[in-house]
């Protein structure tokens, strides 16, 4: 969808767009051989789910712990036997998560003459550790822990707004999430989908206005 405002500003999402939350399976199978990648899938499964549950109930509690929990769940409806001793270093892994391959060369280039930030859900602790880690630095990091609720609440967009001091027509929102795609359409920022597997979008009334494969592919819809 053409706009003549310019995109004064990029914001991504975090787990699943930059980061391959898909990558801690190795990890998940290295302690329960054979079951790692459905537990890494049951694992975000559940992790998303409580995010949305907590924020329906007014129960907020920090990313690190609905993480947490969503892994004992996911290793429960398996299972497997979750110790204190199997389940950290699952959980550091979080802190570690692999980029994709296109992010580094593709993110030093859309950066150009324009804000940066990243909106995620995460906890400040595990987005400060996974960004050190990456080598990865943005004008802003913006988590929904200053709200106490989570995407896809309308506020939680807003917050990109008041951070960096523009309107939401001139921010450009990355997400590889659709749910969080149409949340920030909802809320008036213009939204690239990355739908790196051919997925089909949910029906929630908003549609991005581009959808690329790669995050390489967005320059191009913005220059």
């Amino acid at each position: 969808m053409a706009s003549s405002v310019p995109v004064r500003a990029l914001v991504f999402d975090a787990y699943g767009t930059l980061f391959d939350v898909e990558s801690i399976s190795i990890a998940c199978e290295e302690l329960f051989p054979g079951k790692g990648a459905e537990l890494s899938r049951r694992w975000r499964s559940k992790q998303l789910e409580y995010s949305w549950l907590r924020t329906l109930m007014g129960r907020y509690v920090e990313f690190e712990t609905i993480t947490r929990d969503a892994l004992g769940t996911a290793c429960r409806q398996l299972g497997l036997e979750l110790t204190p001793s199997s389940a950290e270093p699952l959980m550091a892994g979080y802190r570690k998560l692999r980029m994709f391959p296109e992010v580094r060369d593709a993110f030093s280039a859309l950066r150009m003459g324009r804000k940066t930030a990243i909106l995620s859900n995460g906890s400040p602790g595990m987005l400060n550790a996974l960004l050190e880690h990456a080598g990865l630095s943005f004008d802003a990091v913006i988590s929904v822990d200053e709200l106490k609720t989570f995407k896809p609440f309308p506020a939680t967009y807003g917050l990109v707004v008041k951070r960096l001091g523009i309107s939401a027509g001139e921010v450009g929102f990355v997400s590889s999430n659709f749910w969080d795609i149409a949340g920030a359409t909802s809320y008036g920022f213009r939204t690239f989908w990355i739908n790196r597997n051919g997925s089909q979008p949910d029906e929630l009334g908003f549609r991005p206005h581009a959808v690329v494969s790669r995050l390489n592919e967005i320059g191009q819809l913005i220059s």
